[in-house]
């Protein structure tokens, strides 16, 4: 900064209001002459280092439970879309499922003086999280964790499942199998499977079981294919996650995708319409959802003290072959 300061001609103070956010200040003739040796010397701050002298990182943390996850990707990106339109950078931590790594992921965060945190995990390190939570606000991504006070950001989950099997009963299907990830604790996969118990039980003429991706799902799938029921078969599937374990399953099973049976996914995928006659799914606005969790935050580091809010997405219906209507 010494050397910008005597190359321009200005005082360091003057080089300092120029990289930080009171460029206003200075002249037009004294930024250029800033802007010129900045160049020349091939000056960079160090942002870290003046984050740290003011108080301010100006970084954001965010806590994801399986980065390989096609929804947590998708999310993370709308979060640093955010992050970067507003001057912050973003820090991604991936517990892979892991409580232990969950822990050093939360004290590694703490340590780089993050400003506010986008949680998509079980939240099992509770104490860490409210502990941390009384420094820096925090919001929620798709799973709750009752106790954190935090704003939620997530699926309109019973909604996406009415309109899931309001699709399939219109296209005339009347035996409906749901598959979900095993159920570990994870509020949306609990809500959805609630949300379709309490909706098939409503539905006269409908019949509907649920099964997960667990090791004995094949035959969970076959015995459904066999089996006598009350019309057309469907398949219901709970995320990404699941769609892609079952379609594997099915084509295993030698199933005509989509004649023998039909399938509707909760998510949309890039690879969806490139099976059979395309899969129809249920799309989660995953890149505004992450937008709104970064604007969320930001307004509570803002000094917002508003009541804990919860953003409910609605799901997007993306009609395809595999829920042909059926007689």
């Amino acid at each position: 900064m010494n050397d910008v300061a005597d190359l321009a001609g200005v005082s360091k103070a003057s080089v300092s209001r120029f990289i930080g956010d009171d460029r206003a200040l200075l002249s037009e003739a004294i930024a250029k002459r800033i802007e010129h040796a900045i160049e020349t010397l091939g000056y960079r701050p160090n942002q870290m280092a003046r984050g740290l002298k003011r108080g301010r990182t100006r970084l954001i943390g965010m806590l994801v439970a399986d980065i390989r996850n096609p929804y947590s990707i998708a999310v993370m990106h709308g979060v640093e879309t955010a992050c970067r339109k507003h001057g912050y950078s973003l820090v991604v931590c991936n517990t892979d499922r892991d409580d232990e790594q969950e822990r050093l992921h939360l004290a590694a965060l703490r340590s780089y003086n993050i400003e506010g945190l986008i949680v998509n995990t079980l939240g099992h390190h509770l104490d860490e999280l409210r502990e941390l939570h009384t420094e820096l606000p925090m919001v929620l991504v798709d799973r709750k964790v009752d106790e954190l006070h935090s704003d939620l950001v997530g699926l309109d989950n019973q909604a996406a499942v009415r309109q899931a099997l309001d699709h399939l009963q219109e296209s005339g299907y009347r035996d409906v199998l749901m598959v979900t990830e095993p159920q570990d604790g994870t509020s949306s996969r609990i809500e959805r499977v609630d949300a379709f118990m309490a909706e098939i039980s409503q539905r006269a003429g409908m019949k509907g079981a649920v099964c997960d991706t667990g090791e004995h799902l094949r035959d969970h799938l076959r015995q459904f294919i066999a089996q006598e029921g009350p019309g057309p078969k469907a398949l219901f599937t709970g995320n990404g996650v699941a769609t892609l374990i079952t379609t594997r399953q099915l084509h295993e099973l030698g199933c005509h995708l989509f004649d023998d049976i039909g399938l509707i996914a909760l998510d949309e995928l890039d690879w969806y319409p490139l099976v059979g006659s395309g899969i129809t799914s249920l799309a989660q606005p995953t890149h505004e959802m992450g937008i709104t969790a970064f604007e969320c935050l930001l307004e509570r580091l803002r000094g917002d003290q508003a009541p804990v809010r919860l953003y409910d997405f609605p799901a997007q219906l993306i009609p395809r072959g595999s829920t042909r209507r059926r007689r």
